[in-house]
């Protein structure tokens, strides 16, 4: 895998590991699996908090991927969050927030391609100035039940793709299957972003950059779902981390 792009997956966090019962780093094998089967060398980044190490690891790799996890801590969008909103909130990990946050900044400043999945979406919106709807069924009861769970590796309901966009050119058509779990979502969109799917019920389930925005990264593609558990039975999803590792191989070329 010597002409591999390196990939550097951002984590999930917790507080006790299995192995020292102290705060670790946690990720699904799927995404790295994804990376590879794609022709990528996936790079799991640390939860360390050090700008210099965050912008020595991105300058490093390819691309970046951002992950799943828990919640977004209100305090980054909403610091008057109702306490009927906050007792609504998962749990939430403000070193995780800040690595996810530092390294959308360095992703922009060196202008790497990206791609954005679940809690990736929400922070990358939150990072750029947009908020979140803290919970689904409390502030959108008439929506779909977006938290499946028990079907969490199946696809659950489909997304409308914005023509022209990213995603809908590699996936070909207008309307794709998706999974679904997750309780929070992308309420006001930042600035430099624009929808790019959507579910029937209007929950936002796909961010691109805004084609007017400034700067353009090479490759960005945010959203909602889990691609990585569905890649190995649908090729769509596949050829959405095809396009990301091929952009990241463009992206270190360049670099060096």
């Amino acid at each position: 895998m010597r002409s591999a792009p390196t990939i550097l997956v951002v984590p999930s966090t917790e507080h006790r590991g299995k192995e020292m019962a102290d705060a670790s780093i946690s990720l699904s094998n799927r995404y790295c699996q994804a990376i590879v089967d794609t022709g990528g060398l996936p790079w799991v980044m640390p939860c360390v908090k050090s700008k210099a190490a965050v912008a020595e690891a991105v300058r490093r790799c390819g691309g970046v991927m951002l992950t799943g996890g828990d919640d977004v801590a209100p305090e980054r969008y909403d610091a008057k969050l109702p306490p009927k909103l906050r007792k609504h909130l998962g749990p939430v990990d403000p070193d995780r927030d800040w690595l996810d946050v530092t390294v959308i900044a360095e992703v922009f400043r060196q202008r790497k391609p990206l791609l954005a999945i679940c809690r990736g979406v929400q922070i990358l919106n939150v990072a750029l100035g947009g908020t979140l709807i803290v919970d689904i069924p409390t502030q959108r009861p008439q929506a779909l039940p977006h938290n499946r769970m028990d079907r969490k590796s199946q696809v659950v309901h489909e997304v409308s793709l914005t023509p022209g966009s990213l995603l809908a050119k590699i996936a070909g058509r207008g309307r794709l299957g998706v999974n679904s779990t997750h309780h929070q979502a992308v309420d006001r969109v930042a600035r430099r972003l624009w929808v790019t799917a959507s579910s029937a019920d209007g929950m936002i389930e796909g961010l691109e950059q805004d084609p007017a925005a400034s700067p353009q990264l090479p490759f960005l593609v945010a959203v909602q779902f889990h691609p990585e558990r569905l890649s190995d039975r649908m090729p769509v999803w596949q050829t959405l981390f095809r396009s990301f590792v091929r952009a990241s191989t463009a992206s270190r070329r360049k670099a060096l």
